[in-house]
């Protein structure tokens, strides 16, 4: 589809002068972000690398105790052909206290289940990150592209937290090609996507559609505004389409900031939108 396809030189030249702008411009040097082995992470460090120095950027490694060891070694294959340094941080410790709590104060009680523990641990990953993201005076990147973002297929206040984000309007499609564009390991470029949170999972199982036809669709949904009837009529079946877009409208809520009670006469949010209404 004409409308995945991207100018990937001007792409990439403008997301690396993004990020450098947008991160010097809220008065820091640096950045962290999760290194997972993925594809998504891996383009994110690369522009970083390349926007503020390899030196500059710190690389997350967060494993749990059943993650594959196949995450580490691409996190660590990716942190080394960009020269950034990284720091690894077994997060079961934490996950399995949490559980251990739940059992304490709810005696008898169904243990969470794998969707739940998941969250738990991508919020746990992002409390590593964001406190090395303070110690190290560094800004936290984000890594969620633009069909997960749609999707809602994140934890909230977890993997979706951040503070920039370069490549939140990249479809996956688009993610694949610039970091193929940039060279990336082909060990990362080749792999199934996963979050890596339980054994076999992956991105597209959970979902119920490949990244291919989500992006399809999407694309001339969101980006075109093309009206469900017209992409059934191009030859989309009615259940991917009506499936697809009934979950990015459910999933509204994790695009949006929290909402905020207008009271006063500047809201945040509302009426206090932009840096120059930080210039009193």
């Amino acid at each position: 589809m004409t409308s995945l396809m991207l100018d990937l030189p001007a792409v990439h030249d403008h997301l690396r002068r993004f990020l450098r702008e947008a991160v010097h411009g809220a008065g820091f040097q640096r950045a962290v972000l999760g290194l997972s082995g993925g594809i998504d992470s891996a383009l994110v460090a690369a522009l970083a690398a390349e926007a503020l120095g390899p030196d500059q950027v710190l690389g997350l490694l967060l494993p749990w105790q059943g993650s594959s060891p196949a995450s580490l070694e691409h996190g660590r294959l990716v942190a080394g052909t960009l020269g950034i340094p990284t720091r690894e941080i077994d997060i079961s410790p934490m996950t399995l206290a949490f559980q251990q709590a739940l059992e304490q104060a709810a005696p008898g009680a169904a243990p969470p289940d794998a969707r739940r523990l998941g969250n738990v641990m991508a919020r746990c990953r992002m409390v590593c990150i964001f406190d090395a993201a303070m110690a190290w005076q560094a800004l936290p990147l984000g890594t969620s592209n633009k069909s997960e973002l749609l999707l809602g297929y994140g934890t909230w206040h977890g993997d979706l937290a951040s503070a920039v984000n370069p490549i939140g309007d990249l479809y996956k499609q688009q993610v694949f090609a610039l970091s193929r564009h940039l060279g990336l390991p082909e060990e990362v470029l080749t792999k199934a996507p996963s979050a890596d949170l339980e054994e076999g999972q992956t991105d597209e199982a959970d979902l119920g559609w490949s990244y291919e036809l989500l992006d399809r669709i999407l694309v001339r949904a969101v980006d075109q505004r093309r009206s469900r009837e017209s992409l059934v009529e191009e030859g989309f079946d009615r259940r991917d389409v009506d499936g697809i877009l009934d979950r990015v409208a459910r999933n509204h809520f994790k695009r949006m900031p929290p909402v905020i009670a207008k009271v006063g006469p500047r809201a945040m949010g509302a009426d206090w939108l932009y840096q120059r209404d930080c210039q009193l």
